[in-house]
């Protein structure tokens, strides 16, 4: 299973920056580039919630679910 962030693609769609949004979410810039680039193991509902509201998305707006071949 492999899910897939979409956050960059949102992002440019409504022409944010990375600052801009780290700082409207609460986290730092460096948090949300790692989320941007798949690179977190985890992620809190409240960032998720302040992300979706910021970006006026939902959650399957930002990640994809890419299931295992088999």
């Amino acid at each position: 299973m492999t899910i897939i962030s979409k956050l960059d693609c949102v992002m440019a769609a409504r022409g944010v920056g990375t600052t801009e949004l780290a700082r409207k979410v609460g986290i730092t810039s460096t948090n949300l580039s790692r989320f941007k680039k798949g690179k977190v193991k985890c992620v809190r509902f409240t960032t998720l919630n302040a992300l979706c509201r910021e970006l006026k998305c939902q959650p399957m707006d930002l990640l994809s679910y890419l299931p295992d071949e088999d």
